[in-house]
């Protein structure tokens, strides 16, 4: 027998055994290339917290949740649904919006280990876990994600604010609340809570247009007009690992040209410091435009 030459059946096998090999590479090759597309809904790492997250979340309190309160409560329920049937895990709340007592309706029946929340606590209540407790039970649920101390403008507010951060450092060893941060109106209260090491969430005001972005004045609705020190604080809160989102992209709802929504978006994407960004929604079709947004911007910035 000339072993020189290969049999039918022997040249068969080895032929689909380099078509399988070849296929594999291929399939690895196309499987890498849509596991490193980044989108709109993938589950990101909110800093060290380790919590996961859509990277774009829903707003619930846009002017207070008077926009979305004023859908009415079936609409908004719906869009929530919506919003959750493309993607989208993250919704924020707060006690101070209109929508708060709704939350918990709106997410019935929707898997609870697969969403997060987000909410707010104002002020400064006597009973600090009392406040707490009443989120858990708005929201029919045994915990917050992210609770976060709402609306800071002072300097140095970590120092009148003691007692309420004690209370929801108790309330993280109680698993009320997974992690905990703070809001904040102006620059120097974000100075503040980057330099406190008790913050674990920040939510900053952002966008490249520096709308409704932080300033000097110790107020909330005086806002200012520099984004450079804004930026400063964030890139020292990813350096020391804080989970960082952005609000703010649409400045305040006021992005109302096309271009500036596109604008505001493609600058958050491109920031290695947030892990997500929060924007207010009432309708489907805003929704659906800050995904489609969101995921061209993520495409070029890869």
């Amino acid at each position: 027998m000339n072993t020189h030459h290969l049999s039918r059946r022997q040249f068969l096998e080895r032929s689909a055994g380099a078509a399988g090999a070849l296929l594999l590479t291929s399939c690895s090759w196309f499987g890498s290339q849509a596991a490193a597309r980044r989108t709109a809904v993938d589950q990101v790492t909110l800093g060290k917290t380790g919590l996961k997250l859509s990277r774009l979340g829903f707003g619930t309190g846009s002017n207070s949740g008077n926009v979305q309160y004023a859908l009415g409560r079936e609409t908004f329920n719906k869009l929530i649904r919506y919003a959750y049937d493309q993607g989208i895990t993250y919704f924020d709340c707060a006690q101070a919006y209109k929508t708060f007592e709704w939350i918990g309706g709106a997410i019935k029946g929707l898997p609870r280990e697969k969403l997060f929340l987000q909410s707010k606590v104002p002020g400064k209540p006597d009973e600090v876990l009392a406040a707490i407790d009443h989120h858990r039970k708005v929201f029919d649920t045994d915990y917050v994600d992210s609770l976060l101390i709402h609306c800071m403008v002072k300097d140095r507010w970590t120092d009148e604010w003691k007692r309420i951060m004690d209370a929801f450092d108790e309330a993280k060893e109680k698993k009320w609340i997974r992690a905990k941060g703070v809001s904040c109106h102006s620059l120097p209260a974000l100075r503040a809570a980057t330099a406190s090491n008790w913050t674990e969430v920040h939510l900053v005001r952002v966008n490249p247009q520096a709308n409704h972005i932080d300033g000097m004045e110790e107020t909330w609705d005086k806002p200012g007009h520099d984004l450079a020190p804004v930026l400063a604080e964030l890139r020292t809160m990813r350096a020391k690992g804080r989970g960082v989102i952005g609000m703010k992209i649409i400045g305040n709802g006021e992005f109302t040209q096309p271009e500036d929504r596109e604008k505001s978006i493609r600058f958050a994407m491109s920031r290695p410091e947030l892990d997500a960004i929060v924007i207010g929604f009432k309708s489907t079709a805003e929704i659906d435009e800050a995904i489609k947004r969101t995921n061209q911007a993520l495409a070029e910035t890869a």
